[in-house]
């Protein structure tokens, strides 16, 4: 299969970037989009020319370091999956082929497609823990939890903080990944002793970090790989409110 390229290039922050077009030729339908930027960037280097800066970690689908914004859908065109398990049979041989950086002020492009994604960890350090002593590691089974509420809390911890629900959202909201950290812990005994600071702390925090307001238009849902539901943005408006006037 054959592509072409058009590829956001951008030295840093402070920069100012262009779209780039590249040709790729030869391409398996079976190769994965990460696999696909290799081969470009082999021949770029080959050709003594700066490859193109993307990042990636695991490559199987699951810690979302690889997020990238394709034709207008963060992770790409196929759903339930991150840009590493996205593979090129998903595209028409001969397509043209935009690629972007997630597109939101508290994610800077440090170079390329790669943004500093390190506000989500600073989200996570305000609140997103469990610090109270709950003792050594029980029996299973020996805390009864409800069976829903246990697949809730799993559901939500689905969430692997990949920035896809911000780069959806026309105002960059984080409300979906908040949410998702707040619900994991919220319906579980061991998260409930801090509940109130906890939400306090990380919806502050998101807002200082200037990430915007949902205004429930389900797109951060619809791109999410890991389909978080908006339910729990639902349960983290309730814990706010809760928290707020106790």
């Amino acid at each position: 299969m054959n592509f072409t390229l058009k590829i956001w290039r951008q030295e840093n922050a402070r920069t100012k970037g262009r779209f780039e077009k590249y040709q790729v030729t030869g391409i398996s339908a079976d190769c994965s989009f990460l696999e696909m930027l290799d081969i470009l960037n082999n021949r770029l280097i080959n050709k003594l020319e700066k490859p193109v800066c993307f990042d990636h970690d695991c490559r199987e689908g699951i810690c979302g370091s690889c997020g990238l914004y394709i034709n207008g859908h963060p992770h790409g065109p196929d759903t339930g999956v991150t840009t590493c398990q996205l593979h090129m049979r998903k595209f028409k041989d001969g397509d043209t082929i935009v690629v972007e950086p997630w597109r939101a002020k508290p994610f800077p492009i440090i170079k390329d497609l790669v943004v500093d994604r390190s506000a989500f960890d600073k989200i996570i350090q305000a609140g997103g823990y469990i610090s109270v002593s709950t003792g050594g590691v029980p029996d299973a089974n020996s805390i009864p939890i409800p069976r829903h509420n246990a697949e809730t809390s799993m559901d939500a911890a689905a969430c692997i903080g990949c920035g896809a629900c911000v780069a959806a959202c026309k105002n960059a909201s984080a409300m979906l990944f908040v949410a998702a950290k707040v619900s994991q812990f919220a319906v579980l005994p061991q998260g409930k002793i801090e509940a109130k600071e906890r939400v306090l702390k990380m919806v502050a925090k998101m807002d200082e970090l200037g990430f915007g307001n949902c205004t429930n238009t389900g797109a951060c849902e619809a791109e999410c790989p890991k389909q978080i539901s908006l339910s729990h943005i639902a349960r983290l408006n309730r814990e706010f409110l809760t928290a707020k006037i106790s």
